[in-house]
């Protein structure tokens, strides 16, 4: 069983932060975390994306953004990325990671699986769709969990 999840995007401020907080509320008896592989270290979640959490019901005002490390990545049973070129940088990282790290949008789109893109510094528009795919990705890997 996957007990420990980790969550990883670019800066840690946008993407992951908000999907651990709708993977901690979907399952809630697991170990949950995210980090960045370019974190912003102790920034917190970007305004658009902590406003849209907040929309739902998700507190991330307390979150701060770290840094992914190996330890953390041998610690987790399933690591989830928002890109194929996150998937290459765990492996750079750490290369036993790489059978346990998969898209967060593995079940998007039919099946055929979906990158997440990033909406750092994008419009409210794109943060919008960003956080409806994560929206979509998290229960659909809940509803697998």
């Amino acid at each position: 069983m996957f007990r420990r999840l980790l969550v990883v995007c670019t800066g840690n401020i946008c993407r992951s932060p908000v999907a651990e907080a709708m993977l901690r509320r979907a399952l809630p008896h697991r170990e949950i975390s995210s980090a960045g592989l370019g974190a912003l270290v102790g920034h917190g979640v970007e305004p658009t994306a902590r406003e849209l959490a907040a929309a739902e019901g998700l507190d991330v005002s307390n979150y701060r953004a770290r840094q992914l490390t190996a330890e953390m990545l041998q610690a987790a049973d399933l690591i989830l990325v928002m890109s194929q070129g996150q998937r290459r940088a765990v492996a750079d990282l750490a290369p036993e990671a790489l059978g346990k790290t998969m898209l967060l949008g593995k079940w998007l789109d039919g099946g055929k699986g979906k990158e997440i893109p990033d909406p750092y510094r994008k419009s409210r528009e794109a943060f919008e769709h960003v956080h409806g795919l994560l929206k979509e990705a998290t229960q659909a890997w809940a509803a697998r969990l």
